[in-house]
């Protein structure tokens, strides 16, 4: 499979959803492309899977989702320069429809941390490390070189209610610097000293409870939320020359103090009881819970749900210093990923193992599964069955060790020293291995059928027509000479002109294209119909001599599962050159967004001898296209 141009996908991509005009809001995280359309029944779902770069197309938390795999970022940004939306991807989504409650909050989740999702990932590895180094005594902890790390793995983590200011403050319409001012507040150091002290503390003789914001998740969140609604209420009584630097002014002091008396407290009740629960359920029945997140992990990446838990895992890392939450979750990722190159050993299609291959490293060292659940493991379903089993038995192994991580890190084969110092790592490593080891056996020895692994067009046309994989091995015919008529009018192309790779390479053999004026189709020749599709696309014919022709009406047209095609004939029956084989209505296929060229081509090319196709040209059902000489 030829690497895609990203640009190209973009600009596909943009005209598969229906134009920059039904774009309200684009974004993206790690693997996917992240749209609000206005209308979504615009979008020809279909046309954009079809597109050489995309895996699949998700809708799900109330956004149109795009999966595109590791190069998402590359995409996007072509995307947006189509689209003629601002680098930041923020614009008017007042059209975009708002979905139910689920949907908006997994879309509100995912605006929030999504931007920061990559850095708060990459410099969690660093910390990991950083802790490994101290552990095994590789760095002097009072030296100034792991200081200078610390600082480094550590910043982000402490100012973390900075960070999330700013994401909230786009979601919320607040002014994200005001928000920052508050959230500055929060972990200014003689507050945070506050905390600390014995003295209790109060504002204008009012109590304050007094908590720890730094790290701190949801507190922030809140108080942004309430500071947005605040910034427009105040907004429209000021007068313009003084309202600039009043609402920053009023905000700030309005915000604070409500904060540190009423949101910090409240939230932090709530994200302590939040955190307990999720406790209690590791501790007195771990083995449910790691089997449960381990087992379904996964389903919930693929309907994007998983995000309503990256709050939870933060939450816990901020208020009691490891998320359990996290244990069972390495075992779930390296599980498909293990599934992924077993299939790659088994798989007879070339083009799956070009993204099982790239896509399992991926998911080992990076944690990112999308690549190959979309593009391998799920299509062919047992392996993604066999990698969900795989995380449920050793996410509940790494929970009945009490396995959590210390950092907030996307779970892979690098980010396991993130579980050093909690719980049992040993039993971590022991849940990854069986879980890899559960997913990979199963799918190496039952995971790749038959049935399914003939997605791609060059295994599953000449099993249909020939009953083997390659007919390269096929004895030689001698003396054989037929000619191969059109079995649809219309204009007659060369097979390197078809817009399809496969076909156009002759993989499959010698042969012509004919791009059909009526959908009336006929025998292009005389023999045994050996296979017919049973979506009515396809169909295999075998001449007396051994001349095996395929007819394959449209590209991707399997697709459309037999809507408008018309079978005339059955497997075993005789026909001659010219029968009927089907009838097919153009206009549904182009109103599908495919294309109706139409391939013949002769799949035992290898065993015969002189193939000479026509000249281009218009030609009528029956006309001489091919002409077979042995």
């Amino acid at each position: 499979m030829a690497k895609p141009d990203f640009q190209q996908v973009a600009v596909q991509v943009l005209d598969g959803v229906g134009g920059k005009e039904n774009v309200a809001n684009a974004a993206h995280c790690v693997t996917r492309l992240r749209l609000k359309l206005k209308d979504t029944s615009k979008a020809n779902t279909a046309k954009i899977e079809r597109i050489n770069g995309v895996l699949s197309v998700v809708e799900a938390g109330g956004q149109y989702q795009v999966v595109i795999g590791d190069d998402v970022p590359v995409v996007y940004e072509h995307f947006m320069k189509a689209a003629g939306i601002s680098g930041t991807g923020e614009v008017a989504d007042e059209d975009a429809p708002k979905g139910n409650l689920l949907s908006q909050f997994i879309e509100l989740i995912s605006s929030i941390f999504l931007p920061i999702l990559w850095p708060l990932a990459g410099i969690a590895l660093l910390k990991a490390f950083l802790s490994m180094a101290a552990q095994f005594a590789w760095l002097n902890t009072e030296g100034s070189t792991y200081i200078i790390l610390g600082a480094a793995s550590d910043g982000l983590f402490y100012f973390l209610p900075l960070f999330l200011a700013i994401t909230s403050a786009k979601r919320f319409k607040a002014n994200q610097f005001t928000s920052m001012a508050i959230a500055g507040a929060l972990v200014y150091p003689t507050i945070v000293a506050l905390n600390s002290g014995v003295e209790p503390v109060s504002f204008f003789g009012i109590p304050v409870v007094m908590m720890n914001y730094t790290s701190s998740v949801i507190p922030i969140i809140f108080a942004v939320w309430i500071q947005g609604h605040l910034e427009r209420v105040i907004s429209k009584p000021l007068p313009a020359m003084i309202r600039n630097f009043t609402v920053p002014l009023i905000s700030v002091l309005v915000m604070v103090p409500l904060t540190l008396m009423v949101v910090g407290p409240i939230t932090a009740l709530a994200a302590t009881g939040i955190s307990t629960g999720v406790q209690f359920l590791f501790i007195h029945a771990p083995w449910a819970a790691g089997a449960v997140v381990g087992g379904l992990w996964q389903v919930l990446v693929i309907f994007g749900l998983h995000w309503g838990l990256v709050p939870v895992m933060l939450n816990e890392v901020a208020t009691q210093g490891y998320s359990l939450l996290l244990g069972p979750i390495p075992a779930a990722v390296l599980a498909q990923a293990a599934s992924a190159i077993a299939v790659a050993i088994r798989t007879k299609s070339m083009s799956r193992r070009e993204i099982a291959v790239p896509g399992a490293v991926s998911g080992i060292l990076a944690g990112v599964t999308e690549p190959i659940i979309y593009g391998v493991n799920l299509p062919m379903r047992l392996p993604f069955y066999f990698g969900l089993a795989g995380g449920a038995v050793g996410g509940m192994i790494a929970a009945i060790g009490g396995s959590a991580a210390s950092v907030f890190v996307i779970p892979s084969m690098l980010s396991l020293p993130a579980y050093l110092g909690n719980g049992n790592f040993a039993m971590q490593l022991i849940g990854v291995a069986v879980a890899i080891a559960i997913a990979f056996i199963l799918t190496l020895m039952f995971g790749v059928t038959k049935n399914n692994d003939t997605a791609d067009e060059e295994i599953e046309l000449e099993e249909a027509t020939t009953g083997e994989v390659s007919s390269a091995s096929a004895p030689v015919l001698t003396g054989v000479t037929s000619a191969v008529v059109s079995p649809v009018a219309g204009k007659l192309i060369a097979l390197a002109d078809v817009p399809d790779k496969v076909f156009a390479s002759g993989v499959l053999g010698a042969g012509v294209g004919v791009v059909p004026s009526d959908g009336h189709f006929v025998s292009p020749i005389s023999g045994t119909v050996v296979t017919v599709f049973p979506t009515g696309h396809a169909y295999g014919i075998r001449s007396e001599s051994g001349v095996e022709v395929l007819v394959h009406i449209g590209i991707d047209t399997v697709s459309m599962k037999g809507e408008g095609f018309t079978s005339a004939v059955t497997k075993g029956q005789h026909v001659e050159a010219g029968d009927t084989l089907a009838d097919v209505d153009l206009d549904k296929i182009a109103a599908a967004g495919f294309d109706p060229t139409t391939i013949m081509v002769i799949t035992n090319t290898k065993a015969l001898g002189t193939i000479t196709p026509e000249p281009a040209g218009e030609v009528v059902a029956g006309d001489v296209t091919l002409r077979v000489e042995a």
